[in-house]
């Protein structure tokens, strides 16, 4: 990049706007003219000045009836036709362009070959070609990341002399007994063409270690952290044995990590068919592709790293050519794990029968398998002397360039950036769904802008288009791009909006930071849904409005949890009458959405018009659509739910609680109040500017407006900051948000307090007093930013 910010650090693709002030050339000279005319005509010229000066240097944007002196009240929007067209000319063309043929081609280009990080340059390039032929000029930006790719892998179920020394071992096949062998393939489909291609994916973790053990094995579960405290609590042996667990219920990565911690020496993670819900073989659905079910031999490919975001050598700062890397031990698996099929799975599970305690005799969180039909008991285990897996995993670890794509609309205020974006690559040939329902949206959504663009509109701020790549392996791209641009963000970002799996169903589903709240109601309400029961829903009126906290898994996480831009993550999910996702399998095809998924593409353009209106109010409106008082409601809800965590916590000092909640629910409500007067205050300011200055109160009037509107926009923006914390959570220094990060066991899910809570469930008392005085200290930065 050319471009440098003010903090001499790279600015994307921006624009200098410069604009020229034209100096009056006009003198008076009269031989006659007295002092005091002399007097009065200065006095003229500077005033003449001081208007021409207001008139070019606040920008005319955030001035109504500018257009139309004759008109005594205009709307803000008239001011608008210097710029090609108004803010509901927009609109309307965000709501009519998105079109489902389109979109359908799209994802049947991005789903037609494997695209796996690294390995999709071409794609990339046919993506910036596209974004510039709508209008939006795109570059793309090169990482160089340390990535692995799958080379060979094994699993038996075998006999052997039951010499194993509980640490496992090295066997190599030598006299043992294959019982079972597990194919490790997905079928290839005639009705599906993608699943027989020669170069489609093996099944296989990334960031996976690779090795080769043998050894007894334990039913787990789905190999949460808290599965494995009942193991233990239970007296099961874990150590030298290999875990068989489900997904669900959290990162997979953080089930390896797990099981590596107490001494196993190797993961198998199957799908169970209980994450189905009702649409079960056993309940008369077929199975793909001749109906809704899960294909038997479907496979959830995925990344194994632990608790970082990015490329784990350069943690922190961006892997560009060069860069001094760092020894990612602890960030990733020590032991091999390998994801399988649940009809490979069934074998290995039913040699368990009879060994060990059954899952039924367990808890309420052990219940649910769906393989009892087939006739397995779950039973834990372990495996007894002689009956094994062998498991073998070989990865080819490199250093190779990936691309993400960035296009930029430049707007009249280049300090105020909304962003975009969607990952592109993916573990298999497909990702019909996930990425590239959302990829094609994004194309969409950008093509629909440019139609804007060729009528002559330019946005009032920046938007940045971001198409990411090595999204799958550990959010790579999003975050080598954000730890590039950190100083630039931090002075610019107003917003992320993220979509991911745009389309997979029809339940919409949000999760966002409070701030964003009130822009993602109002999105949805302008959309109609393509579900509606009765004529005019709305995707608002179909939804619950449920908003979940910002977790992790996805592209926003560098954004909220690193620089403190506020983010939101949208799409259509499936609910309990849809067709099963094959996630992360060669399933998530372009033959299962067309059939399944999304066969009329409805969702796919509604997601779009979701999305583009969303940009649109927080690019087009002068006052930025952003609330805090949403926030400090939501930070109450946090507090609440870390009250009832330590309230039932075995380790938590009560009097400690007591002394520190009184703290923090004092700090949320003097945010509170403030929040609500600072809110009032936007909303008549927006007001105000819509309503519009008859034109001879624009000169002064209107400059104290701006200034007005300019200082409530940047309370706005740098509101999200104020919870960042310099050094970071205990145990991960990266994530510098008090208020949000991904759960610590969970991975995905989002944890509220993260400091806080974490050191409740540890029983840490000078921790929890510590945290108290930092998130308050931080709460406190944001009252006094907005008071």
């Amino acid at each position: 990049m050319s471009s440098q910010s003010p903090h001499n650090e790279h600015t994307p693709l921006l624009t200098t706007v410069i604009i020229t002030q034209p100096r009056p050339s006009s003198r008076f000279h009269s031989a006659g003219t007295s002092a005091t005319l002399r007097r009065f005509c200065t006095l003229c010229l500077a005033f003449t000045l001081v208007v021409v000066l207001i008139l070019f240097l606040v920008p005319a944007h955030y001035f109504p009836g500018v257009t139309s002196p004759s008109s005594s009240a205009p709307s803000y929007h008239s001011s608008f036709s210097s710029r090609g067209l108004g803010y509901e000319e927009l609109k309307q063309i965000l709501l009519r362009t998105p079109d489902e043929g389109k979109v359908r081609e799209w994802s049947e280009y991005y789903t037609s070959g494997p695209h796996l990080a690294g390995r999709n340059k071409s794609q990339a390039e046919w993506t910036r070609e596209k974004w510039e032929g709508w209008g939006v000029p795109s570059v793309l930006e090169e990482y160089e990341v340390w990535i692995n790719y799958p080379v060979s892998h094994r699993l038996a179920l075998v006999k052997t002399d039951g010499q194993n020394d509980g640490e496992g071992e090295e066997r190599q096949g030598k006299g043992v007994e294959v019982i079972y062998e597990a194919s490790l393939e997905e079928d290839v489909l005639p009705e599906d063409p993608t699943t027989g291609l020669d170069d489609r994916v093996m099944t296989f973790h990334g960031y996976g270690a690779s090795g080769n053990v043998t050894a007894r094995y334990v039913y787990a579960n789905f190999g949460t952290f808290w599965d494995f405290e009942d193991l233990v609590n239970a007296g099961v042996e874990l150590r030298g044995n290999i875990a068989l667990v489900k997904y669900g219920r959290g990162f997979r990565g953080l089930k390896v990590r797990r099981a590596e911690q107490l001494g196993m020496v190797g993961v198998v993670i199957y799908t169970d068919p209980q994450e189905d819900g009702e649409i079960l073989e056993q309940n008369g659905y077929e199975t793909y592709p001749d109906g809704p079910a899960r294909n038997p031999s479907s496979v959830q490919r995925g990344s194994v790293q632990y608790i970082i975001c990015g490329d784990p050598t350069t943690p922190g700062y961006a892997s560009k050519p060069g860069v001094e890397r760092i020894d990612p031990n602890g960030t990733v698996p020590n032991i091999p794990s390998l994801p399988i099929s649940y009809r490979d799975a069934l074998p290995i599970l039913k040699a368990l029968n009879g060994h060990g305690p059954k899952a039924s005799e367990f808890n309420k969180y052990w219940q649910g398998g769906k393989l009892d039909y087939k006739g397995v008991e779950y039973s834990i285990g372990p495996s007894p002397a002689g009956l094994e897996l062998d498991l073998m995993v070989e990865h080819e670890y490199v250093i190779t360039p990936q691309w993400d794509v960035i296009g930029i609309i430049n707007g009249t205020l280049q300090d105020e950036v909304v962003i975009l974006g969607n990952h592109r690559d993916a573990w298999i040939a497909g990702g019909a769904g996930d990425p590239n329902s959302g990829s094609a949206a994004l194309n969409e959504v950008i093509r629909s802008f440019g139609e804007a663009l060729k009528l002559g509109w330019k946005p009032l701020r920046t938007i940045v288009f971001a198409s990411w790549d090595g999204e799958e392996y550990g959010l790579i791209g999003s975050t080598e791009w954000v730890e590039e641009y950190m100083p630039w963000l931090k002075e610019t970002a107003v917003a992320y909006l993220n979509v991911d799996v745009g389309t997979r169903g029809p339940s919409f589903e949000a999760a966002a930071s409070p701030l964003l709240n009130k822009a993602l109601y109002e999105a949805t309400s302008a959309v109609q849904s393509p579900n509606q029961t009765v004529e005019g829903q709305t995707v608002r009126d179909l939804w619950d409005g449920r908003v979940r906290t910002m977790g992790s898994g996805s592209d926003f996480t560098a954004f909220q949890d690193f620089a403190g831009i506020p983010s939101v993550d949208l799409g259509f999910a499936s609910d309990s009458k849809s067709a099963v996702y094959h996630y992360h399998s060669n399933y998530d095809s372009f033959a299962w959405m067309d059939r399944f998924g999304d066969s009329d593409w409805h969702y796919h353009v509604t997601i779009t018009k979701v999305w583009a209106l969303f940009a649109a109010a927080l690019v087009e409106t002068p006052v930025i659509q952003l609330n805090v008082t949403d926030y400090a409601i939501g930070l109450q809800h946090y507090l609440q739910s870390v009250k009832y965590n330590a309230s039932v916590s075995t380790l938590m000092d009560q009097s400690v609680g007591e002394e520190s909640f009184p703290i923090l629910d004092e700090a949320v409500l003097s945010l509170y109040d403030a929040a609500l007067a600072f809110d009032a205050k936007a909303e008549s300011l927006a007001k105000a500017v819509q309503e519009g200055l008859p034109w001879w109160q624009r000169w002064w009037s209107g400059a104290q407006m701006y200034r007005s509107v300019k200082a409530v926009n940047d309370a706005y923006k740098y509101f999200e900051r104020q919870f960042l914390f310099a050094k970071g959570l205990d145990s991960r220094p990266l994530f510098k948000h008090v208020v949000f990060a991904p759960g610590i066991w969970t991975g995905y899910s989002g944890a509220t307090f993260p400091g806080l809570i974490e050191s409740i469930d540890n029983g840490d008392m000078e921790n929890v007093k510590r945290w108290t005085a930092i998130i308050k200290e931080k709460i406190d930065q944001a009252t006094a930013l907005i008071s």
